[in-house]
């Protein structure tokens, strides 16, 4: 019985020990499976945040996160843009130190000697000379800065009339008012709008705004009014001088014109504007209008007995261009400083001042200047005294005349009315080359 019993024993424990190792068996191969099964749906781990949306929860979760990296990358970008905002400042304000250190420049550069030079310099690079008979020298001069806090009022006035930063200015008073209306009829004749008379008188100013002239009044000034109330054609020229000055100072190209001059086309299409003035001529022919070699004859200095002279003409005072450059101001400003301390003729001194080169004791004006078409812009002697009597030049329709050299000043610029407008072929006849 106990061997049997023993027998039993054993094998209930041999069944035992099977089952157990049976069951880790399937427990690993459960584990196995399960592993299985967890790689394939959940490849990237079970807890990995990327994992597939399989929930609600997880959806949400997933449009939280997304929701704060925009948030993030919106900080992102204003900061980017409030960084580029400063960037663009500190740039705008250095741009603007650079445009007020120029104007500063530019400020002392007018206020120096040389100043054309000087602006050159200043805004440009120093060139280098090129190919043998390819230099050219500057001929235009800047122009200047304009400031209208010099005179408001004029500079409102001058925006309305200029053409291009162009117009004619005159100056009349009661005295010359006759000749001033033939003037405006040809002007207006020639379709000419940028036309200005500055008023002297109470008179002229009336006149002008009950016939749609563009006038303008100065404000009082006791030694200036003095001078252009009663003053005659000569006195007045003179006063031009200082007048012109704050037309150049607002930045605007002056055509100077005198009273006596009729208008037959408009002479800004007849312009070259590539000089500081330019002027029409006393000249009659090319020599006296644009200069020749005169030779001087002294017999007793023997074999040295001929010296060679340049001559020209004097540039008319009473019809000229000028542009808003420092050389066109600084031309003013010595001729009326002249004006103002000696007895002399403007046009006499206009001329010194413009041609006499520096030497001992004097600076020159270095300004530059062209002499007009003595045809387009003829004087009187060159109409009385050789076209009206030539057939051919007859033909020609000149830009204006000026009855400069003759003193029966109106009768002619009637007869020339007569003449050119009215087509009356014997209208210049009556009249001597010269006075009488």
């Amino acid at each position: 019985m106990m061997g049997r019993r023993d027998g039993l024993m054993r094998s209930s424990s041999n069944i035992h020990q099977s089952f157990r190792g049976s069951r880790i068996v399937i427990a690993i191969a459960i584990g196995i499976l399960m592993g299985c099964v967890f790689a394939f749906f959940y490849p990237n781990g079970f807890f990995h945040p990327y994992r597939p949306q399989t929930s609600t929860l997880t959806r949400h979760s997933k449009s939280f996160f997304q929701g704060s990296l925009s948030d993030c990358e919106a900080d992102e970008r204003i900061n980017i843009l409030k960084a580029d905002t400063v960037k663009l400042t500190e740039k705008n304000s250095d741009l603007m130190k650079q445009v007020r250190e120029l104007n500063e420049k530019l400020r002392l550069a007018e206020q120096g000697k040389d100043t054309a030079q000087k602006q050159y310099l200043a805004l440009g690079e120093q060139p280098k000379a090129g190919p043998f008979g390819t230099v050219k020298g500057l001929r235009t001069n800047p122009t200047v800065v304009p400031d209208e806090s010099v005179n408001p009022r004029l500079a409102k006035i001058l925006e309305e009339v200029a053409v291009r930063k162009e117009l004619v200015v005159v100056l009349a008073n009661s005295n010359v008012k006759e000749m001033l209306e033939v003037q405006i009829s040809t002007v207006k004749k020639a379709g000419i709008s940028n036309y200005l008379v500055v008023a002297l008188d109470d008179e002229i100013e009336g006149y002008c705004k009950s016939n749609g002239v563009a006038v303008y009044k100065r404000d009082p000034d006791d030694g200036v009014d003095a001078i252009g109330r009663s003053g005659g054609n000569h006195a007045v020229s003179g006063l031009k001088f200082r007048i012109l000055r704050e037309f150049l100072q607002l930045g605007y190209s002056v055509l100077l014109s005198d009273v006596d001059i009729l208008y037959l086309r408009n002479p800004f299409d007849h312009l070259y504007r590539d000089s500081d003035v330019e002027s029409m001529t006393d000249g009659h022919n090319n020599m006296t209008a644009y200069g020749y070699n005169d030779v001087f004859d002294e017999p007793a200095m023997g074999w040295a007995r001929y010296a060679h002279t340049m001559r020209i003409w004097v540039y008319n005072s009473g019809f000229f261009y000028m542009r808003p450059t420092i050389p066109s101001i600084e031309l003013l400003d010595r001729v009326a400083d002249r004006l103002s301390k000696e007895k002399a003729w403007d046009q006499a001194v206009f001329n010194e001042v413009l041609f006499y080169p520096s030497h001992p004791g004097y600076e020159g004006l270095h300004a530059s200047k062209r002499t007009m078409d003595f045809y387009s812009f003829m004087n009187s002697k060159v109409l009385f005294k050789t076209v009206r009597k030539d057939p051919n030049l007859k033909k020609l329709k000149p830009v204006i005349i000026h009855i400069n050299y003759h003193p029966d000043k109106l009768p002619r610029m009637k007869a020339v009315v007569e003449y050119y407008f009215n087509g009356k072929q014997d209208a210049l006849n009556s009249f001597p080359d010269g006075s009488q």
